[in-house]
């Protein structure tokens, strides 16, 4: 069985509709940050194992970025939120 991802916007969907872009938690740094700053940002990043939230690309589908809260050892799919709804809510923490 395909694993499926459920967009927000579409429904469930087969995985392969979307690309997976990395981690949601980095945070750009500003564009005058030092060097050492967009080195570590760029260059530098954690691994986990687990699970945690990814930035994923609805690239067959409505094309909207979506976050994803999934393990990264057993695939399971937590929840699915829109990327836009997922920076107001940690903003308004």
């Amino acid at each position: 069985m395909a694993s499926l991802i459920t967009c927000p916007h579409c429904g469930t969907r087969p995985k392969e509709e979307f690309s997976i872009r990395g981690a949601a938690a980095p945070r750009r740094p500003s564009p005058a940050a030092r060097d050492e700053v967009w080195h570590r940002y760029v260059y530098v990043r954690d691994n986990p194992k687990g699970r945690y939230e990814e930035y994923w690309h609805h690239a067959a589908g409505c094309r909207r970025w979506l976050v994803v809260d999934r393990d990264n050892l057993t695939h399971e799919v937590f929840g699915v939120t829109d990327a836009t709804d997922h920076l107001t809510a940690e903003a308004g923490e």
